[in-house]
């Protein structure tokens, strides 16, 4: 019996999602993986590194239609300062595509395509003027907040210029919000916090956490140790030019490090993750500190690591370099601002340090062969909490939540 056409869908995403294993395209790429199940999605992302374009034929292949916009982003930096003259966010002029635009208006044209969904908020630019669609957005993280943040951290003018994106971000984000029938977020914690900044839209406010590929990353695998012999090895993984990264690792080599070495000489920092900036690249200078830039694969890393750290002091959403590492049975350090949005339990399932007096005493004891039974209990708390297929079910019912009703009436009815 031939199986009914799946209904098109339009999924829009600012960079390609794949590969699946990577920082900021996981949760991209499991939210595509999982809407592959029940449509047919027709994707159009843009490709911001030159490396990424060896996985355009696979992602096609998983598609309907597809489009992968050129984006340069030293050109889209110089674009988005046009913005400074309206009261547009930067980050909207950063994405502003013509050609997406185009292909965005033919597909809803030609598909007559009923549900879009949209993946952070500089791509709902492409469909404000959509009224036929169910339109969902996931905002996955509030990134005005994090603008304001980064403006608190900072010299003028800097400071004044990240205020006034937090401000002109924030006014979009609620208008993005009022207009879009679903507006999803990384966390309850996440959702929360924008209900509070947008309370005209919290009705339309829902959440589903990220997930972990388990198998990928588990305890049981084998991996050929990275490190020197002798070395005790305190690991933080990351994206090495996201300023929070940046920021995070300068302050653990520079104010903790040195706590941890008095007590510990073989102690050593490990700063794992692409693009490295010069900030990053000069903490070298200081004793014990080793910085790798890019590697194939983060998990060696991690599994002989002693302690790993994400002591992060600007966040928002949920750390999947948190998540990963308890996946990984790993005892795990991490500040608050790192452990927002994880459930997760203090001293059973992984520490959390206030200051550099903490984070050196905690890490101590862990180098020193104490706190090792939080590993097994990290893992146990993904395995439970952060399953990919559970917490993106919440996704089928928010796209369409008449079949998600006929669903629940059927089963209902079959009780009796």
């Amino acid at each position: 019996m031939t199986k009914p056409a799946k209904e098109n869908l339009l999924l829009l995403v600012h960079r390609i999602p794949f590969p699946p294993n990577k920082g900021d395209k996981i949760r991209s790429f499991h939210l595509l993986k999982h809407l592959l199940l029940n449509y047919q999605v027709h994707l159009g992302c843009f490709i911001d590194d030159d490396n990424d374009r060896q996985y355009v034929n696979t992602v096609k292949e998983m598609c309907g239609e597809s489009y992968f916009g050129a984006l340069h982003p030293l050109k889209a930096k110089v674009r988005s300062l046009g913005a400074l003259l309206s009261n547009r966010p930067l980050s909207l002029d950063y994405y502003r595509d013509k050609q997406m635009q185009e292909w965005v208006d033919a597909t809803l044209s030609k598909h007559q395509i009923q549900r879009v969904v949209v993946f952070s908020s500089a791509m709902a630019q492409f469909i404000e003027h959509v009224t036929q669609a169910r339109r969902v957005i996931d905002f996955v993280d509030v990134d005005s907040d994090k603008w304001l943040q980064y403006a608190g951290k900072k010299i003028w003018p800097m400071s004044w210029l990240y205020q006034r994106e937090g401000t002109q971000l924030l006014n979009y984000e609620r208008r993005v919000a009022r207009e879009c029938d679903v507006s999803l977020f990384v966390s309850e914690t996440e959702a929360n916090l924008f209900k509070r900044l947008a309370p005209e839209s919290s009705a339309k406010i829902d959440f589903f956490n990220n997930g972990v590929d388990t198998d990928y990353f588990s305890p049981e695998l084998t991996h050929a140790n990275p490190y020197n012999a002798g070395q005790q090895v305190i690991v933080f993984t990351g994206a090495m030019d996201y300023w929070p990264n940046i920021d995070a690792v300068q302050w653990f080599a520079q104010e903790v490090l040195p706590l941890i070495r008095e007590r510990n000489p073989t102690a050593c920092f490990y700063i794992v993750g692409t693009r490295p900036s010069d900030a990053v690249k000069n903490l070298t200078r200081q004793p014990g500190v080793h910085v790798t830039g890019s590697v194939p694969d983060v998990r060696p890393y991690l599994a002989h690591a002693r302690v790993v750290v994400a002591p992060l002091r600007i966040a928002r959403g949920i750390q999947n370099k948190v998540l990963e590492a308890m996946a990984m049975a790993k005892t795990v350090l991490v500040s608050a601002q790192a452990l927002e949005g994880i459930e997760a339990e203090l001293g059973r399932d992984l520490l959390m340090a206030q200051n550099a007096a903490q984070f050196a005493g905690y890490a101590c004891l862990v180098l020193d062969g104490k706190q090792e039974e939080l590993g097994s209990a990290a893992r146990a708390k993904v395995l439970a909490r952060y399953n990919w297929t559970a917490n993106l079910s919440r996704v089928d019912a928010l796209l369409d939540p008449d079949r998600s009703e006929s669903s629940n009436i059927n089963s209902q009815e079959q009780r009796y």
